[in-house]
């Protein structure tokens, strides 16, 4: 398949599109919130300003360019991109790593399953986010575009594996993040290693999404081909690993959730969430709204909701 993009030779004038515009919006705002919000409560917030950062810039951003030089698919041109992709694209998972670690941390399970939770969390909310913005199409020009083969595995437009795909790009950063923040409390909170651990973290995380491994996560490669049925036999192994994380945790608590001191998780989830369902029903995709948003939406809050719980607190 040929690149979607070649080196520009004029300028591409971005696409105007209400919708575009307003997501774009919401989290440009959700991330200067959560900046504001690390800045005031955590007790040590440049390691984690820079591990959003970093992210954004040495991991997400590089690997979703690569894959649309690469011909797999395509963004429509937002207001601020980053070359090929826009913006808030790796920004959204940023934050979504943040809250995940935050909210994983509170719970009683053991550290090393954490980045197992921020993985499947962002499966969670990519089975809503990009159903919508396959829809989300205006004079031909999509959101975003996945090219893939007519008989490949797929769920509203998408291949099976590019939901599983966020297990990984969400997992794989909260693993090396939370190496990385091991090194630094046992520096005794060094600060060079405190600037230095975020983006030495978020380039092995790289390393890491285009191993090997991530073939075989997604599809059991190299055994066996994209495109068939073992993209769903993994997905659902993600499912399996989630159900049997909340069976262990069971509600019970390393230390209080509270919305004083932990609203950032609601915010950023229940906004991200509420704005797709906004979406949906506006553009009249009922199909989309019923079958995917809705229910991974409603999953997604009622494990988050139970965290903050009385009943959650009262079984620490």
């Amino acid at each position: 398949m040929q690149p979607l993009y070649n080196i520009p030779t004029e300028i591409i004038w971005p696409t105007f599109v209400p919708a575009w515009v307003i997501g774009d919006i919401v989290i440009i705002l959700l991330s200067i919130l959560t900046g504001i919000f690390i800045i005031k409560k955590e007790k040590r917030p440049i390691p984690l300003l820079l591990e959003i950062v970093c992210f954004t810039f040495l991991y997400a951003a590089i690997y979703e360019n690569f894959a649309t030089f690469v011909g797999w698919y395509g963004y429509g041109k937002s207001m601020l991109m980053i070359f090929n992709v826009p913006l808030t694209v790796p920004l959204i998972e940023a934050l979504f790593v943040y809250a995940g670690i935050r909210f994983g941390r509170a719970l009683k399970i053991p550290t090393w399953t954490i980045p197992l939770l921020v993985g499947m969390f962002g499966v969670l909310a990519d089975l809503t986010l990009d159903p919508v913005s396959l829809s989300q199409v205006s004079d031909g020009i999509g959101r975003w575009s996945w090219f893939i083969g007519a008989g490949d595995a797929n769920w509203f437009g998408a291949p099976i594996y590019n939901y599983l795909g966020w297990f990984l790009l969400c997992g794989f950063a909260a693993t090396m993040f939370m190496l990385g923040r091991f090194w630094y409390k046992k520096s005794g909170y060094n600060k060079i290693v405190g600037y230095v651990y975020p983006p030495l973290t978020a380039l092995g995380a790289l390393a890491l999404i285009v191993s090997p491994l991530s073939a075989f996560i997604l599809w059991l490669g190299p055994f066996f081909a994209k495109g068939g049925w073992t993209e769903y036999l993994m997905l659902g192994l993600g499912f399996l690993i989630l159900t049997i994380l909340l069976v262990v945790w069971r509600g019970r608590m390393r230390r209080k959730l509270t919305i004083k001191d932990d609203y950032i998780i609601l915010l950023i989830f229940g906004v991200f969430y509420l704005t797709n369902i906004i979406f949906a029903t506006i553009g009249g995709e009922w199909k989309i709204l019923l079958w995917t948003v809705l229910p991974f939406s409603v999953i997604h809050l009622l494990i988050l909701g139970f965290g903050f719980s009385r009943k959650g607190l009262e079984k620490r």
